[in-house]
């Protein structure tokens, strides 16, 4: 099933500013809130869609790629969005601090015991490049990518701690991760609340540390990761894989893996855009008399009709013979372009069969409004 537009679901223009996105995105996560619909399945997706939408639309990076290339410029579940296996406790986790008191606290005491949510690590991104034939541009691939990264200690299991007795309440926030700080002001009491600083904002303290990861609930390791890349694709593009980067110490959300799409050049056709060139040299002899060429496509060769009399610098266009665009419009073309190969040494007999036609009038130059220069040609095929 086709995603809905993300401006559509949270109800904004393209032009929308980060307040105006994140207004709108409170307002439908609050009508669609689980512990307003409770049971509602249609609800919950709803409540899933709109924070999938403002996890992008709020995020400077993936929505300058959404916005040029839409979903598929986010990739099959690279879009960084919660609907490859994001739960509704991470999208607490990540987004809770927009709902205020709308809910008892940071999402409703009901979910969280009361109070505020406790901080949640968050592990950083990792950047990665693969390179693409431009057979796999134009009909996608299946990849796979060895990355060093740190991943959950599989001693501890993440917690950091040598056993789970090894992890206690932190007394200074009594485990909400977070204190809070009243003062006398000249307009009154003010309350403040922040990360606790005995705990740092985790809730426990660990009395003894993993012997392999030494406390922080991680360590570093390889792991070989697929990729699906969708067809269409181009350089510069980046897909990003939601929950592949490092891992959080000490639990956690998993940061994103950022792969940066680079191009392998081709030996015979060069990429413009979704159109390709490929530059076809002919003899003088077939040039004015015609002839049958091959020429290479990304499917294969296929074969080609040269008229005689051709001149030197004529594009033919073979429609469709490029690449997918990545929103699904269409395909580009193959620009074929011609060039006459002028011998640059000949024999004495050569040169004499040749000098018989110079002043044929035959072979004299006679340019007809058809032989247009070449950039008038090539601004005709890019315009």
């Amino acid at each position: 099933m086709s995603k809905r537009d993300y401006y559509e679901i949270l109800g904004v223009s393209k032009g929308a500013s980060k307040d105006e996105i994140k207004k709108a995105y409170r307002k439908q996560a609050l009508k669609h809130h689980p512990d307003k619909n409770p049971g509602n399945k249609e609800a919950e997706e709803k409540f899933k869609e709109a924070a999938e939408a403002y996890e992008v639309l709020s995020n400077d990076d993936k929505r300058a790629r959404y916005d040029q290339y839409g979903h598929a410029g986010l990739g099959n579940n690279m879009g960084g969005g919660f609907g490859g296996g994001m739960t509704m406790e991470d999208i607490f986790s990540s987004f809770g601090d927009i709902f205020g008191d709308a809910f008892g606290g940071a999402f409703g005491g009901s979910r969280r015991g009361g109070g505020r949510s406790r901080h949640v690590n968050k592990g950083t991104n990792l950047r990665v490049k693969v390179k693409l034939t431009l057979e796999e541009f134009a009909g996608g691939a299946e990849k796979k990518i060895k990355v060093a990264k740190y991943v959950t200690c599989n001693t501890c299991h993440g917690s950091g701690a040598a056993s789970d007795n090894d992890v206690t309440t932190c007394t200074a926030c009594k485990g909400t991760g977070h204190t809070t700080r009243v003062m006398n002001t000249i307009l009154g009491q003010m309350q403040t609340t922040a990360a606790c600083n005995v705990c740092g904002g985790d809730g426990k303290v660990i009395t003894k540390k993993c012997h392999k990861c030494y406390g922080e609930g991680i360590t570093q390791a390889e792991e070989v990761i697929p990729l699906s890349i969708p067809a269409g694709l181009s350089p510069g593009m980046q897909l990003s894989v939601s929950g592949k980067g490092n891992a959080a110490r000490r639990g956690g959300m998993n940061g994103d893996l950022i792969v940066l799409i680079e191009e392998e050049p081709h030996p015979e056709l060069i990429r413009e855009g979704n159109d390709l060139i490929y530059n076809l040299f002919i003899s003088i002899p077939d040039a004015i008399l015609g002839t049958n060429v091959e020429v290479p496509t990304i499917e294969g060769k296929v074969r080609i009709k040269i008229d005689p009399g051709t001149q030197g610098g004529k594009i033919l266009r073979l429609r469709a013979k490029g690449l997918p665009d990545v929103n699904g419009y269409g395909r580009g073309d193959l620009l074929v372009n011609v060039n006459v190969w002028i011998p640059k040494s000949l024999s004495r007999e050569e040169q004499k069969i040749i000098e018989q036609y110079r002043s044929s009038p035959t072979f004299a130059p006679k340019p007809d409004a058809d032989d247009k220069g070449f950039f008038d040609r090539v601004k005709n095929y890019f315009s």
